[in-house]
């Protein structure tokens, strides 16, 4: 048996003689619960918008995208590229060109990204939501014979910039879109014979993602005219990938790297939008330091409590040192009785922190704002992600344990 275990199980539940003690005691474990419970709860809620930022693009971005590490146009027939064509994971392959363009219509002149595809390509169940007629949400596979006529092209352009453009997303004047020839320098005398000029037409359908990137700079528009507008006859910018059912993406992304070779990016969503979630990540990180720090400023309550017992407990001392008990059986007894305040509080402050978020997600107690319709959501989001949860456990014990390991043994030398 350990008897400083024992002991100091004995001395944290047992009614000291002292009232204060208790009280004391009681203060340094709602300290660390509190701590704790606040750690829970704001890692959750960066968790919560991290999630909510992932689904908002889960529409929009492949779930993998192939690309050049050096250089932006890659042959659409390339060796490698064919290669990618015949693995069983994929159950979608579609090129794509991106490239800078201004689309002029009236008065209105705007920067635009265009981005030429197969609007097939996009899931059937992720994009329900995506493109909209003004009245009902339209499918991407019924998309396809509002886009290609055999007099005009059309384009799709997000809600934000067609608002922007004064447009309506309806049939009417088209949209002159200017992007710079290839391999060209301007010519000052007559710059438009520097670029090239295609008109595109609103097909009555605008897309929505919700984000600011996408909804006011992008305009979809098919492969054949995002080709012809920046000189890449047989050329793509990015190819996107859609995984089978059930295909893990981490071992897909492993196999398409390993068969595309050293010259070739493989990115998942995450890293689509690597600036966003980093900028994110080190928001959490941020966070987590600062009520670090505050669990440690909290941590140095039980101290008071250890140094009132070890006062309380002077008599007990003496006796076991009289039947035998060295100075480092003794420290242990403080330490452990320190270590036990510190697990009481952080199961105290998990068990509080989990069913706050509990309650926020089931009920959305905290809400974004008064103003109903201003934001995405209504409520902050929540997510409870158990590795953080084990990292804020062991957090605490270790804080826990660094804030009375040497406070008691000095204090066991000075007061016992």
């Amino acid at each position: 048996m350990n008897t400083p275990l024992f002991i100091a199980r004995r001395y944290l539940f047992a009614k000291k003689s002292h009232h204060a003690i208790n009280i004391i005691s009681g203060v340094a474990v709602c300290g660390v619960a509190i701590a704790t419970m606040a750690l829970v709860c704001t890692l959750s809620v960066f968790n919560g918008f991290r999630d909510l930022v992932a689904d908002l693009f889960t529409a929009f971005d492949p779930q993998l995208e192939v690309t050049l590490k050096e250089g932006r146009a890659l042959a659409a027939d390339d060796p490698s590229l064919m290669r990618l064509k015949q693995l069983d994971c994929l159950s979608s392959y579609t090129e794509t060109v991106d490239g800078q363009a201004l689309v002029v219509q009236g008065q209105h002149q705007v920067a635009v990204t265009v981005r030429g595809l197969d609007f097939n390509a996009y899931d059937e169940h992720n994009a329900s939501e995506l493109f909209f007629d003004g009245t009902n949400y339209v499918l991407p596979s019924a998309m396809q014979p509002h886009l290609q006529s055999d007099t005009c092209t059309y384009g799709v352009l997000g809600i934000q910039l067609a608002n922007k453009m004064g447009l309506q997303a309806s049939f009417g004047a088209p949209l002159s879109i200017y992007a710079p020839k290839k391999g060209e320098r301007i010519n000052m005398g007559n710059p438009l014979t520097s670029f090239n000029q295609e008109l595109l037409y609103m097909p009555g359908i605008v897309f929505q993602v919700k984000q600011t990137k996408y909804d006011a700079n992008f305009i979809l528009t098919t492969l054949g005219f995002a080709r012809r507008i920046f000189d890449m006859q047989g050329q793509v910018t990015a190819i996107h990938l859609t995984l089978k059912r059930g295909v893990s993406i981490a071992s897909a992304k492993k196999e398409i790297e390993a068969t595309l070779g050293d010259r070739f990016c493989v990115r998942d969503r995450y890293e689509q939008q690597e600036d966003v979630f980093h900028v994110m990540q080190i928001e959490k990180l941020i966070a987590y330091a600062f009520l670090t720090f505050i669990l440690l400023v909290a941590c140095f309550n039980i101290i008071g409590s250890l140094s009132m017992l070890m006062i309380d407990k002077k008599n007990d001392v003496e006796t076991l040192r009289n039947l035998g008990a060295t100075n480092q059986q003794i420290c242990k007894i403080f330490i452990y009785e320190g270590r036990m305040i510190s697990l009481a509080g952080a199961l105290l402050g998990i068990i509080i922190g989990l069913a706050l978020c509990w309650a926020q997600q089931e009920f959305g107690i905290i809400t974004m704002g008064d103003t109903e319709g201003s934001f995405i959501i209504e409520a902050y989001p929540v997510s409870i992600h158990p590795w953080d949860i084990a990292l804020i456990f062991a957090t605490v014990l270790v804080a826990g344990w660094l804030a009375v390991w040497y406070p008691v043994r000095y204090l066991s030398r000075n007061l016992l």
